[in-house]
């Protein structure tokens, strides 16, 4: 099976974009194409004042900021993550050591 797909999205007023993606990455790049659609359709009533392209720059950069929020907080958690880890490895390296004269229950066995 072909894993690859030819597919066309329409961003805003803008002309269609011809697309090579992988088969499984269809249903994100439509919710993607989706989700922009609808928030440049929201502003394009809200900011009447403003040019198609105005709001799609604005589309573009909130989405660019939501990526890079998401991003930031996904290292944050990536940090506490390894940290816990880290402190987690500590504590059971410490369990594992047996002080000189006090052999555990299982070499007593």
């Amino acid at each position: 099976m072909n894993d690859k797909l030819s597919i066309t999205i329409r961003i805003a007023n803008q002309p269609p974009i011809s697309l090579d993606i992988n088969r499984e990455n269809e249903e994100l790049i439509r919710k993607a194409e989706f989700n922009v659609n609808k928030l440049w359709n929201s502003w394009q009533t809200k900011f009447k004042s403003k040019s198609s392209t105005e709001v799609l720059a604005m589309v573009a950069f909130r989405f660019a900021e939501l990526f890079f929020t998401q991003a930031a907080l996904m290292e944050q958690t990536s940090d506490v993550v390894a940290s816990f880890e880290s402190r987690l490895d500590k504590i059971l390296l410490d369990m594992g050591e047996v002080p000189a004269g006090n052999p555990s229950a299982a070499d007593q066995a």
